[in-house]
């Protein structure tokens, strides 16, 4: 995963897992690329930082050694700068990347880039996932965060988004899906709160045009005032806050009732709101459980097939634990 030519070719070579620690590709290693395999990557920016490499790669060694199709796909990473995105997707589909992950800051972007979009992640204004159209011109996308924040929540503390009131920090990308699963799922209140008032607001309208009759259970407040939620809750960090472990929490877990629980979809490091949820009494879960999930979700639209999600997540734990190896 590098922005050399040298390491391109070796990347391009094997069918085997790179080290996480391996730096990214750039746009410009598809001008010569020499991968003969089925090729699937993610884009963002940056991307170093990134364990799907590692967990896609465990995931497709896991199912060639029982299915030899498998065994000539392999999982990339580029880092791919938001003002090339557009020239860069038709190169990954003459390519014949048969599928991309993105993610931070493409999310959103891509839309308006696509010619065809899956009705659910239309509505979320958002897309994760892309998966080559059958004549091998494009992509169609989709979004596979709403059902990676389901099945995480339930896997981390046993509870289901629907009927339950909902605490939502956060107004990008991943927020947008956050909250049309919830709705999907009819959650009982969901409270949507960042420090961007205009964020705030579009992200609010959005809502209100995609579920009309949800509007009485939607509210939106602003990170420096908590909502006075009536009852437990469960409450999701979709912002930034959290990838380092001096980040504080985007709010005071402290502020919300006894039996609430606090999911956090960065992951990586013991942050200050993993610190205060434990100061609090709070059940509290980073956001692993949720990349492993959506990712195999996003495999499975491409390999046709459910691929294992846990030899995925050992892959990405073993990453991280590689990565805090000094």
């Amino acid at each position: 995963m590098s922005g050399t030519d040298s390491a391109a070719e070796e990347g391009a070579r094997g069918t085997e897992a790179r080290p996480p620690t391996e730096r990214p590709l750039t746009p410009a290693a598809l001008d010569g690329w020499a991968f003969s395999g089925t090729a699937v990557a993610v884009l963002g920016h940056p991307i170093r930082h990134s364990l799907s490499p590692p967990m896609h790669n465990a995931a497709l060694a896991a199912m060639a050694s029982a299915e030899p199709r498998f065994a000539d796909w392999k999982y990339f990473a580029f880092d791919v700068s938001p003002e090339t995105l557009g020239t860069v997707l038709p190169l990954f589909a003459r390519r014949g990347f048969r599928g991309l992950n993105l993610t931070i800051p493409h999310k959103v972007d891509v839309v308006p880039l696509l010619s065809e979009v899956d009705p659910a992640a239309a509505r979320m204004g958002a897309v994760n996932t892309l998966i080559l159209q059958e004549d091998g011109t494009g992509y169609t996308g989709a979004n596979t965060d709403g059902y990676g924040i389901s099945r995480a929540v339930t896997e981390a503390f046993g509870r289901s988004l629907g009927g339950a009131r909902i605490v939502l920090l956060g107004a990008g990308g991943a927020a947008r899906a956050i909250a049309a699963q919830c709705l999907d799922e009819d959650c009982a209140e969901l409270w949507i709160g960042n420090r961007n008032e205009a964020r705030l607001a579009a992200l609010l309208d959005l809502v209100g045009g995609l579920f009309p009759e949800a509007t009485r259970r939607v509210r939106g407040f602003s990170l420096d005032e908590p909502p006075s939620v009536n009852g437990e809750a469960i409450v999701i960090n979709a912002t930034a806050l959290g990838l380092k472990a001096d980040d504080p929490p985007p709010v005071d877990p402290g502020a919300f009732a006894p039996g609430s629980v606090v999911y956090d979809t960065t992951y990586g490091a013991v942050n200050g709101l993993a610190r205060a949820c434990a100061a609090a009494g709070l059940p509290y879960a980073d956001g692993l459980g949720m990349l492993v999930w959506q990712g195999a979700r996003s495999l499975a639209m491409w390999v046709g097939c459910e691929p294992p999600a846990d030899v995925m997540t050992r892959a990405a734990r073993t990453a991280l634990e590689e990565r805090s190896r000094p």
